[in-house]
């Protein structure tokens, strides 16, 4: 469902330029993991980043940090004394993404926890202007559930991958525990009268949900 490599290559081109502190990451990304199609890549680090601009939040709830690009792109686009929680189940990936996000150039605070966001999400009392979920698909619809009541109206929430690579249209996948993961969150948000929303078809496809 992507766009072709040679017009995503004149996107890239005509767009602003990335960052040096995320172009460095986006390098070693690809030269010291083993899934780096998984970090967000400039394109949309750029949109998130202008999204930012746009909503100007104060409290930002990601789950799924990975290397951090894309909590760093939301960073860069944040105002000081704003801040990002962000969540990483993967304990193994603290060590390469911590120092990036805590050295970071940024204004704003970013808090990363390790750990599952479905447990120690609760824990907690924020209140959130903009979520980002780029985490398990099988469990879209359970963060989905556990943040909307924390969002605030008129909030807004991105959700990553919502077209999987064209599997949601393709029924061979229709078994895939991702799969069904992904086109259960796509179907309840779709249903759900608590919001509006649009699947952009941008790299793996990108759910924007403002909560009304």
């Amino acid at each position: 469902m992507s766009i072709e490599a040679s017009l995503e290559d004149y996107v890239i081109g005509h767009i602003t330029a990335e960052h040096p502190y995320l172009h460095r990451l986006y390098r070693a990304t690809q030269t010291a993991l083993l899934r780096p199609r998984m970090a967000s890549g400039h394109l949309q680090g750029q949109l998130l980043r202008m999204i930012a601009q746009m909503v100007r939040p104060q409290q930002v709830l990601e789950i799924g940090t990975f290397t951090g690009y894309s909590a760093l792109s939301l960073a860069s686009g944040m105002e000081v004394g704003s801040h990002i929680l962000t969540y990483e189940i993967n304990d193994e990936q603290e060590a390469f993404t911590r120092p990036w996000l805590e050295n970071s150039p940024f204004p704003a605070t970013i808090e990363m926890v390790i750990g599952d966001a479905l447990e120690l999400l609760p824990l907690r009392s924020e209140t959130f202007d903009l979520v980002f979920i780029d985490a398990n698909k099988r469990d879209y619809v359970a963060y989905y559930e556990l943040v909307l009541p924390r969002l605030r109206a008129g909030g807004w929430l991105l959700a990553d991958n919502t077209l999987w690579d064209g599997h949601v249209v393709d029924e061979q996948y229709r078994h895939d525990a991702q799969t069904e993961g992904i086109l259960q969150f796509n179907e309840v948000v779709a249903k759900d009268e608590r919001v509006e929303t649009l699947i952009l078809p941008l790299r793996d496809g990108l759910t924007i949900v403002r909560k009304k």
